[in-house]
């Protein structure tokens, strides 16, 4: 169902949003761009962004393209830094100075959608236009990829699309769009079975889409060669240890070349997948986030087409499915058991309200609405409720309650709040604004 409140099903042409399925269509770009002698992946970054800082002085000055589109940038996710925000790639470029690396940059594998923003953002700059332009006259009209878009905006102004559904207390229930503009390089694009075929087919098809041959087999190959080790375990006898190529994650099935990228992104969960040596192209779309049918449908269609006997797929992703709410619903309940009771907040709530600002993550808001504290970051409001002491509690916006903790200077007054917004660092730290 593409909309199940009016009762209208998927088809062919239906337009899905497939998240980071996006990411091939950059490094296909970047690849284009190298073809043509205009990008180098291994010469820094700073000679096509002179302006490109980071917090690192040695990564600042040698980080790569190629390490841009591989992970290995040593920065982990921070998305909710990108996700909603209504700042320019530029913007947000200039912000990466402030935040603190984990690891050494080519060390650890790290999913990084900023690094693929700032890789859009270079072949914008490089191609003299934008990533939507360029990928639009390069990739999406040599294709005939003739309703995929770039926007959520352009997707709803279609007849066919799918709405994006989510489920909640074991109900599925419709979800706003989210849109992701700004970090349109790692994974804005909407798009369709037929559109996203003529995609695959040119992969299949050494880079030649009728008579065109709009990549070359060499420049394509490397895209589908390893360049990175994840740290992924082995969880199937079927599945080998995963690599990330320029854009996908490569692996073996079953003793065959396995080459794909997902996406999940609000409401929408995708997934496409190359057998190269097989001549075998899938793609799975959906609208319910998370949903990992993406997984039981390509590797049931993987051992039908490769005539293989069938492996349990359905009952290991419903198992993994189950035990995945099961430890967050654990999580909820272990943070909800640790709040001490009989407290009360320092302060007034007025004296909570204002805006505070971090150099990375720019601006937040508190506000009170109806005798409750709201925070607004990036357009998401969190509805706060008093947890303990100073700290409050958001437990709407995601499945783990989010605790956001208010702070005093020596005189007594709020003067920051930090926020969890990146799971592997420390809260993100917010400082008043004073005027």
């Amino acid at each position: 169902m593409r909309s199940v409140e009016q009762n209208l099903m998927v088809t062919p042409q239906t337009l899905f949003a497939i998240g980071s399925a996006t990411k091939p269509f950059t490094t296909m770009a970047m690849s284009i761009l190298a073809e043509r002698g205009l990008l180098d992946w291994d010469k820094p970054v700073r000679n096509y962004l002179p302006t490109l800082k980071l917090y690192d002085s040695y990564a600042t000055e040698h980080i790569t393209p190629r390490d841009l589109v591989t992970h290995r940038s040593g920065l982990p996710r921070h998305d909710r830094m990108l996700f909603k925000s209504s700042l320019t790639r530029k913007e947000i470029l200039d912000r990466l100075q402030y935040l603190e690396p984990t690891h050494e940059l080519r060390t650890v594998f790290q999913y990084q959608n900023l690094m693929y923003m700032v890789a859009g953002y270079l072949v914008g700059e490089i191609a003299q236009s934008s990533w939507e332009e360029f990928v639009l006259s390069e990739i999406f009209n040599p294709l005939e990829m003739r309703t995929s878009n770039f926007s959520i905006e352009e997707t709803q102004k279609a007849d066919n699309f799918a709405l994006p559904y989510r489920e909640k207390d074991d109900k599925v229930e419709k979800m706003p769009f989210c849109n992701v503009d700004v970090s349109d390089p790692a994974g804005s694009i909407n798009s369709n079975i037929v559109d996203l075929a003529n995609w695959l087919l040119l992969h299949l098809n050494q880079g030649k889409h009728g008579d065109k041959q709009i990549i070359s087999p060499v420049h394509l190959e490397e895209m589908h060669s390893p360049q990175f080790v994840t740290p992924q375990r082995l969880q199937f006898n079927e599945i080998f240890h995963y690599f990330y190529g320029l854009g996908w994650f490569i692996s073996v099935y079953r003793g065959h070349n396995l080459i794909q990228h997902s996406g999940n992104i609000d409401g929408f969960a995708a997934r496409t997948t190359l057998l190269p040596q097989d001549n075998i192209g899938i793609v799975v779309l959906t609208n319910l986030e998370q949903n990992p049918v993406i997984h039981t449908v390509t590797y049931y269609v993987c051992d039908f087409l490769l005539a293989l006997d069938e492996s349990p797929w359905n009952e290991r992703m419903r198992e993994r499915y189950a035990q995945a709410k099961e430890e967050k619903a654990k999580a909820a309940l272990s943070i909800i058991y640790a709040r001490k009771s009989g407290t009360q907040p320092s302060h007034p709530l007025e004296d909570y309200t204002g805006d505070f600002e971090n150099p990375a993550y720019g601006a937040l808001s508190v506000s009170i609405n109806e005798n409750h504290l709201t925070a607004t970051y990036n357009s998401t409001v969190y509805k706060l409720e008093h947890y303990h002491y100073d700290i409050f509690i958001e437990s709407e916006l995601d499945d783990k309650p989010q605790l956001i903790s208010f702070l005093t200077d020596i005189k007594g007054n709020i003067s920051s709040v930090t926020v969890p917004l990146e799971p592997t660092v420390k809260d993100i730290l917010f400082t008043r604004i004073t005027i």
